[in-house]
């Protein structure tokens, strides 16, 4: 059974950012500044592949198949696996007032 077929900017980010928490936080700071949850949730979803999908699974204690199904951008994950894939990738989220305020 072959696997999904990754698009040119899928792979060309996992090449330039897959062991990279800087890049890979500002990739996903710019999804974010979107709004766009659809958006988002594919950005987390590229972070994962990026890192591989089996490392994160396992630091996430998540199964492979609920992580690809989560973060393709067709479904809305749980906040609490939002949480724990950041934490597999390094990344830590952090609040702050927006630039108007």
């Amino acid at each position: 059974m072959r696997g999904k077929r990754e698009t040119p900017s899928e792979r060309a980010f996992a090449a330039k950012h897959c062991d990279n928490p800087r890049a890979i936080a500002k990739y996903l700071n710019d999804a974010l500044a979107t709004g766009d949850s659809v958006l988002i949730t594919k950005a987390i979803g590229d972070m994962v592949r990026a890192q591989g999908v089996t490392r994160v699974s396992r630091r996430a204690h998540m199964r492979r198949d609920n992580l690809y199904r989560a973060f393709k951008g067709e479904l809305k994950p749980a906040f609490d696996k939002v949480i724990k894939v950041l934490i597999a990738l390094d990344i830590q989220l952090v609040a702050k007032p927006s630039a108007g305020l």
